[in-house]
Protein backbone atom coordinates (compact mmCIF):
# COMPACT_ATOMS: atom_id res chain seq x y z
CA UNK A 1 0.00 0.00 0.00
CA UNK A 2 1.48 3.61 -0.87
CA UNK A 3 2.48 5.74 1.68
CA UNK A 4 0.82 8.31 0.09
CA UNK A 5 -1.27 10.78 2.51
CA UNK A 6 -4.66 9.98 2.36
CA UNK A 7 -5.31 12.97 1.11
CA UNK A 8 -3.20 12.72 -2.09
CA UNK A 9 -5.40 10.37 -4.32
CA UNK A 10 -3.53 7.83 -6.33
CA UNK A 11 -4.78 7.21 -10.20
CA UNK A 12 -4.82 3.02 -9.57
CA UNK A 13 -6.15 0.74 -7.64
CA UNK A 14 -4.88 -3.04 -7.40
CA UNK A 15 -7.56 -4.79 -6.58
CA UNK A 16 -7.82 -8.77 -5.55
CA UNK A 17 -11.37 -10.63 -4.87
CA UNK A 18 -11.43 -13.77 -3.28
CA UNK A 19 -14.77 -16.19 -4.02
CA UNK A 20 -14.50 -18.49 -0.88
CA UNK A 21 -16.49 -21.10 1.00
CA UNK A 22 -16.21 -19.68 4.69
CA UNK A 23 -17.07 -23.25 7.08
CA UNK A 24 -18.31 -23.54 10.43
CA UNK A 25 -14.93 -23.58 12.03
CA UNK A 26 -13.88 -20.33 12.64
CA UNK A 27 -10.33 -21.70 13.09
CA UNK A 28 -10.28 -23.22 9.96
CA UNK A 29 -11.61 -19.81 8.79
CA UNK A 30 -8.77 -18.22 10.40
CA UNK A 31 -6.54 -20.13 8.95
CA UNK A 32 -7.19 -19.58 5.52
CA UNK A 33 -5.82 -16.16 5.24
CA UNK A 34 -2.63 -17.47 6.17
CA UNK A 35 -2.43 -18.57 2.49
CA UNK A 36 -2.84 -15.00 1.16
CA UNK A 37 0.46 -13.79 1.98
CA UNK A 38 1.41 -13.70 -1.80
CA UNK A 39 -1.77 -12.29 -3.53
CA UNK A 40 -1.97 -9.49 -0.30
CA UNK A 41 1.54 -8.44 -1.50
CA UNK A 42 0.50 -7.58 -4.43
CA UNK A 43 -2.84 -5.78 -3.95
CA UNK A 44 -4.46 -2.43 -2.74
CA UNK A 45 -7.36 -4.03 -1.39
CA UNK A 46 -8.53 -7.38 -0.50
CA UNK A 47 -12.29 -8.01 -0.82
CA UNK A 48 -13.41 -11.31 1.41
CA UNK A 49 -17.40 -12.30 1.56
CA UNK A 50 -19.43 -11.67 4.23
CA UNK A 51 -19.41 -14.63 6.96
CA UNK A 52 -16.06 -15.53 6.42
CA UNK A 53 -15.17 -15.70 9.77
CA UNK A 54 -18.05 -17.99 9.99
CA UNK A 55 -20.60 -19.72 8.05
CA UNK A 56 -24.46 -19.30 8.66
CA UNK A 57 -25.27 -22.38 9.28
CA UNK A 58 -28.06 -24.07 8.87
CA UNK A 59 -30.88 -21.19 8.50
CA UNK A 60 -32.55 -19.65 11.57
CA UNK A 61 -28.94 -21.25 13.65
CA UNK A 62 -28.06 -19.39 16.81
CA UNK A 63 -25.10 -17.51 16.01
CA UNK A 64 -24.38 -15.97 19.13
CA UNK A 65 -21.90 -18.46 20.02
CA UNK A 66 -19.62 -17.52 17.56
CA UNK A 67 -19.80 -13.31 17.52
CA UNK A 68 -16.63 -11.85 18.32
CA UNK A 69 -15.67 -8.12 19.65
CA UNK A 70 -13.76 -6.41 16.86
CA UNK A 71 -10.33 -6.97 18.71
CA UNK A 72 -10.99 -10.61 19.09
CA UNK A 73 -9.49 -13.42 17.43
CA UNK A 74 -10.70 -12.54 13.55
CA UNK A 75 -10.36 -8.53 13.63
CA UNK A 76 -6.97 -9.59 14.88
CA UNK A 77 -5.97 -11.78 12.49
CA UNK A 78 -7.15 -9.94 9.77
CA UNK A 79 -4.95 -7.00 11.47
CA UNK A 80 -1.68 -8.43 11.22
CA UNK A 81 -2.30 -9.37 7.79
CA UNK A 82 -3.14 -6.46 6.88
CA UNK A 83 0.28 -4.58 8.55
CA UNK A 84 2.00 -7.63 7.13
CA UNK A 85 1.41 -7.02 3.49
CA UNK A 86 0.84 -3.17 3.69
CA UNK A 87 -2.84 -4.02 2.14
CA UNK A 88 -6.40 -3.13 3.05
CA UNK A 89 -8.09 -6.03 3.86
CA UNK A 90 -12.29 -6.27 3.62
CA UNK A 91 -13.92 -9.94 5.40
CA UNK A 92 -17.20 -10.66 7.27
CA UNK A 93 -17.97 -11.91 10.78
CA UNK A 94 -20.46 -11.65 13.24
CA UNK A 95 -19.59 -8.95 16.19
CA UNK A 96 -21.28 -9.30 19.17
CA UNK A 97 -24.03 -6.13 19.80
CA UNK A 98 -23.96 -5.06 23.62
CA UNK A 99 -27.41 -3.85 23.93
CA UNK A 100 -28.91 -7.21 21.88
CA UNK A 101 -28.79 -10.94 22.46
CA UNK A 102 -28.53 -10.96 18.70
CA UNK A 103 -24.60 -10.14 16.63
CA UNK A 104 -24.56 -8.16 13.93
CA UNK A 105 -23.34 -8.88 10.52
CA UNK A 106 -20.19 -6.99 10.47
CA UNK A 107 -17.94 -6.00 7.61
CA UNK A 108 -14.27 -5.39 9.14
CA UNK A 109 -11.61 -3.38 6.85
CA UNK A 110 -8.27 -3.65 8.52
CA UNK A 111 -5.69 -1.42 7.20
CA UNK A 112 -1.89 -1.00 8.39
CA UNK A 113 -2.77 1.21 11.80
CA UNK A 114 -6.40 1.13 11.56
CA UNK A 115 -9.85 -0.09 11.03
CA UNK A 116 -13.72 0.60 9.71
CA UNK A 117 -16.42 -1.08 10.61
CA UNK A 118 -19.66 -1.20 8.54
CA UNK A 119 -22.54 -3.36 10.57
CA UNK A 120 -25.23 -4.26 8.10
CA UNK A 121 -28.04 -1.99 7.28
CA UNK A 122 -30.57 -4.21 6.01
CA UNK A 123 -31.52 -7.79 7.27
CA UNK A 124 -32.44 -11.08 5.17
CA UNK A 125 -36.10 -11.06 5.88
CA UNK A 126 -36.61 -12.30 2.10
CA UNK A 127 -37.39 -15.45 0.34
CA UNK A 128 -38.35 -17.43 3.15
CA UNK A 129 -35.41 -16.45 5.43
CA UNK A 130 -35.51 -14.31 8.68
CA UNK A 131 -32.05 -13.24 9.16
CA UNK A 132 -33.55 -10.55 12.00
CA UNK A 133 -34.58 -13.61 14.23
CA UNK A 134 -30.60 -14.34 14.67
CA UNK A 135 -29.06 -10.85 13.98
CA UNK A 136 -29.34 -7.21 14.66
CA UNK A 137 -29.61 -4.42 11.90
CA UNK A 138 -26.62 -1.75 12.23
CA UNK A 139 -27.13 1.96 12.36
CA UNK A 140 -28.90 3.35 9.81
CA UNK A 141 -25.81 5.59 8.06
CA UNK A 142 -23.38 5.33 5.18
CA UNK A 143 -19.80 3.78 5.98
CA UNK A 144 -16.76 5.12 3.74
CA UNK A 145 -13.42 4.74 4.27
CA UNK A 146 -10.07 6.39 2.59
CA UNK A 147 -8.11 3.37 0.38
CA UNK A 148 -5.14 4.52 -0.87
CA UNK A 149 -6.82 7.97 -1.55
CA UNK A 150 -9.99 6.01 -2.82
CA UNK A 151 -12.94 6.89 -1.19
CA UNK A 152 -14.77 3.16 -0.56
CA UNK A 153 -18.45 3.03 0.47
CA UNK A 154 -18.96 -0.34 1.86
CA UNK A 155 -22.37 -2.26 1.91
CA UNK A 156 -23.35 -6.19 2.42
CA UNK A 157 -25.52 -8.44 0.32
CA UNK A 158 -28.84 -8.05 0.80
CA UNK A 159 -28.10 -4.15 1.13
CA UNK A 160 -27.65 -4.43 -2.90
CA UNK A 161 -31.44 -3.94 -3.37
CA UNK A 162 -31.60 -1.03 -1.45
CA UNK A 163 -30.75 1.72 -4.26
CA UNK A 164 -31.19 4.46 -1.42
CA UNK A 165 -28.10 3.15 0.38
CA UNK A 166 -26.03 3.35 -2.49
CA UNK A 167 -26.99 6.54 -3.17
CA UNK A 168 -26.17 8.18 0.60
CA UNK A 169 -22.76 6.03 -0.38
CA UNK A 170 -22.13 8.18 -3.63
CA UNK A 171 -23.17 11.55 -2.00
CA UNK A 172 -20.56 11.26 0.53
CA UNK A 173 -18.16 10.79 -2.51
CA UNK A 174 -17.54 7.27 -2.98
CA UNK A 175 -15.31 6.33 -6.01
CA UNK A 176 -16.00 2.30 -4.97
CA UNK A 177 -19.24 0.28 -3.97
CA UNK A 178 -17.86 -2.61 -2.17
CA UNK A 179 -20.03 -5.87 -1.91
CA UNK A 180 -18.94 -8.74 0.31
CA UNK A 181 -21.73 -11.31 0.20
CA UNK A 182 -22.77 -14.63 0.76
CA UNK A 183 -26.49 -14.52 -2.25
CA UNK A 184 -28.17 -17.49 -1.63
CA UNK A 185 -28.53 -19.56 -4.88
CA UNK A 186 -32.53 -20.05 -6.33
CA UNK A 187 -34.38 -19.53 -9.38
CA UNK A 188 -32.81 -16.36 -11.28
CA UNK A 189 -30.98 -15.18 -8.55
CA UNK A 190 -27.79 -15.05 -10.42
CA UNK A 191 -29.13 -12.78 -12.97
CA UNK A 192 -30.59 -10.64 -9.92
CA UNK A 193 -27.42 -10.22 -8.45
CA UNK A 194 -25.95 -9.50 -11.98
CA UNK A 195 -28.31 -6.62 -12.57
CA UNK A 196 -28.40 -5.07 -9.48
CA UNK A 197 -24.49 -4.84 -9.46
CA UNK A 198 -24.36 -3.04 -12.76
CA UNK A 199 -27.60 -0.88 -11.95
CA UNK A 200 -25.39 0.36 -8.75
CA UNK A 201 -22.27 1.31 -10.66
CA UNK A 202 -24.06 3.10 -13.50
CA UNK A 203 -26.82 5.05 -11.52
CA UNK A 204 -23.73 5.95 -8.91
CA UNK A 205 -21.13 5.86 -11.98
CA UNK A 206 -18.79 4.45 -9.79
CA UNK A 207 -16.52 1.36 -9.19
CA UNK A 208 -18.53 -1.73 -7.67
CA UNK A 209 -15.92 -4.85 -6.38
CA UNK A 210 -18.48 -7.32 -5.43
CA UNK A 211 -17.28 -10.63 -3.56
CA UNK A 212 -19.86 -13.43 -3.03
CA UNK A 213 -19.57 -16.81 -0.98
CA UNK A 214 -19.10 -19.76 -4.38
CA UNK A 215 -22.01 -22.84 -4.95
CA UNK A 216 -24.12 -24.90 -4.33
CA UNK A 217 -25.30 -23.14 -1.79
CA UNK A 218 -24.56 -19.49 -2.31
CA UNK A 219 -24.19 -18.00 -6.11
CA UNK A 220 -20.72 -17.56 -6.21
CA UNK A 221 -20.09 -14.63 -9.85
CA UNK A 222 -18.48 -12.55 -7.82
CA UNK A 223 -17.29 -9.17 -10.13
CA UNK A 224 -16.01 -5.51 -10.83
CA UNK A 225 -18.31 -3.67 -12.73
CA UNK A 226 -16.66 0.05 -14.50
CA UNK A 227 -18.30 3.04 -13.51
CA UNK A 228 -20.16 2.50 -17.15
CA UNK A 229 -21.38 -0.27 -16.14
CA UNK A 230 -19.70 -2.63 -18.16
CA UNK A 231 -18.33 -5.90 -15.90
CA UNK A 232 -14.53 -6.10 -16.31
CA UNK A 233 -14.24 -9.56 -14.46
CA UNK A 234 -16.15 -12.18 -13.27
CA UNK A 235 -16.21 -15.45 -11.61
CA UNK A 236 -18.53 -18.19 -12.25
CA UNK A 237 -19.97 -20.21 -9.89
CA UNK A 238 -16.87 -22.22 -7.85
CA UNK A 239 -13.83 -20.66 -5.89
CA UNK A 240 -12.13 -18.29 -7.60
CA UNK A 241 -9.47 -15.20 -7.55
CA UNK A 242 -10.17 -12.22 -9.16
CA UNK A 243 -8.04 -9.34 -9.96
CA UNK A 244 -8.74 -5.73 -11.44
CA UNK A 245 -7.10 -2.48 -11.59
CA UNK A 246 -9.55 0.33 -11.14
CA UNK A 247 -8.57 3.90 -12.26
CA UNK A 248 -9.81 7.01 -10.38
CA UNK A 249 -9.78 8.86 -13.55
CA UNK A 250 -12.89 6.73 -15.21
CA UNK A 251 -14.37 7.77 -12.34
CA UNK A 252 -14.38 11.33 -13.29
CA UNK A 253 -14.70 10.77 -16.60
CA UNK A 254 -17.57 8.52 -16.71
CA UNK A 255 -19.39 11.67 -14.23
CA UNK A 256 -18.53 14.13 -16.99
CA UNK A 257 -19.99 12.22 -20.01
CA UNK A 258 -22.85 11.32 -17.52
CA UNK A 259 -23.44 13.97 -14.94
CA UNK A 260 -26.36 12.15 -13.69
CA UNK A 261 -25.29 12.64 -9.79
CA UNK A 262 -25.31 16.71 -9.74
CA UNK A 263 -28.25 16.63 -12.24
CA UNK A 264 -30.82 14.54 -9.86
CA UNK A 265 -33.73 16.91 -8.15
CA UNK A 266 -35.05 14.80 -5.39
Amino acid sequence: MSAAPEDTPRDLLRVTVWQHASGLDPVENRAALDGLGERAAGSDLMVLPEAFARDFGEPGSDLTPYAETLDGPFATALGALAARHEVAVLAGMFERASRSDHPFNTLVLAQPGRQTCYRKIHLYDSFGYRESDTLTAGPVRPVTALVDGFRVGLMTCYDLRFPELARALATEGVDVIVVPAAWVAGPLKVMQWQTLLRARAIENVCWVVAAAQPGPRYCGHSMVVSPTGEVVVEAGEGEEFLSATLDLRSVSEARATNPSLTNRRL
